[in-house]
């Protein structure tokens, strides 16, 4: 990948942005627009997957932008960052900076899991705060759920998950972790803008807005396509904003992810799409499941499909033809609350 600016200077810091939000939201869409449309900038790419296989590092790797090199990919897959600083994000962070030729910016996507403070913290660690800097926290917020009641911040949409969902307590994990995410924010990102007409964009702005730090610009992005100039060089050093940016956590050492479960199923290829989809809608229906992603292969199509799904939403596209040292399978990632009938899904996808 060619470079456009030199960085002769060993004082100069390179600028990395945390891109963070909810399962689903469309982070990985709107990193392979960034990437796509990177203008001769060296990104380097940190992903974060939650599960057992790399669905979004692959999808990734095979964006198609010109330069864009597995070299420029790391992908770390041993649970969310925020609880793995020391272990695996700070060893990659100083491989990538240790290169011949670094990164002209780096961009970590963050799982769904993940709070982003900590991670945020650890660009203030020696050898790295004076190495490199964060640029910006970026938080993408799924507008179409947000709609819908599923993280809003109100009493009433509280009540209707409670009544909609047994497992919903009251100091409900995945409300505190979407208020940290935006309370950490530089810039929110209301994806999915073009499933909300103007009431509803509203609605969800004003119930999103109180959780943001004064100043904070939120915009509204269709399939991830915003120009890299607003995403990058937002210069906002925020490991030096710590005190600023507010958690639920900030009382706490650690936290942990107990109340999430997560595994991967290998599938035989299928006759069709609507073959899978049929197999599946029951399962998330019955099991509460939050999020499936993976691979599949489709008898008759040389191309992989790739599925992305958020509660009973599900997409599904073509992305490439199967490498020849690729085994034609079905493997996907379901994720959900802890409890889930392991068993009992994978006997539902595998009848």
């Amino acid at each position: 990948m060619q470079t456009t600016s030199s960085r002769t200077n060993s004082a100069t810091k390179i600028p990395a942005t945390v891109v963070t939000g909810f399962l689903g939201a469309g982070k990985t869409t709107l990193i392979r627009h960034l990437i796509s449309n990177a203008n001769g900038r060296r990104i380097a790419l940190i992903v974060n997957e939650f599960g057992e296989v790399g669905v979004d590092g692959d999808l990734l790797k095979s964006c198609g932008a010109p330069g864009c090199t597995e070299d420029d990919i790391v992908e770390l897959a041993n649970g969310c960052l925020c609880c793995t600083v020391a272990d695996d994000f700070l060893p990659t962070l100083h491989k990538l900076l240790d290169r011949p030729q670094p990164p002209d910016h780096i961009v970590i996507e963050t799982s769904g899991l993940a709070l982003p403070k900590p991670l945020v913290q650890a660009f203030a660690w020696p050898g790295i705060k004076n190495r490199t800097t964060v640029d910006g926290v970026i938080t993408v917020v799924d507008g179409a759920a947000v709609a819908e009641g599923r993280f809003a911040d109100n009493e009433a949409t509280l009540a209707a998950q409670r009544a909609a969902d047994p497992n919903l307590d009251h100091d409900n994990p995945l409300e505190e972790l979407f208020e940290d995410q935006l309370a950490c924010a530089d810039l929110v990102l209301l994806s999915k803008a073009d499933l909300l007409d103007a009431a509803a964009a509203a609605r969800v702005q004003a119930d999103i807005a109180p959780h943001m730090r004064p100043g904070v610009k939120m915009l509204p992005v269709r399939h991830g396509e915003i120009a890299p100039e607003i995403l990058l060089g937002l210069s906002a050093a925020a490991e030096d904003d710590l005190a600023a940016r507010k958690s639920h956590h900030d009382q706490e050492e650690e936290h942990d992810h107990e109340d999430f479960a997560s595994f991967a199923v290998t599938l035989p290829e299928l006759p069709s799409p609507d073959a899978l989809l049929a197999r599946l809608a029951p399962v998330i229906a019955q099991h509460d499941i939050l999020r499936v992603k993976g691979f599949a292969a489709v008898a008759g199509k040389t191309m992989r499909l790739v599925l992305q799904g958020v509660g009973a939403r599900i997409s599904h596209y073509y992305d490439r033809d199967w490498r020849q040292d690729e085994k034609r399978a079905t493997r996907l990632v379901l994720i959900g609350r802890a409890g889930l009938d392991e068993a009992a899904i994978r006997a539902a996808l595998a009848a």
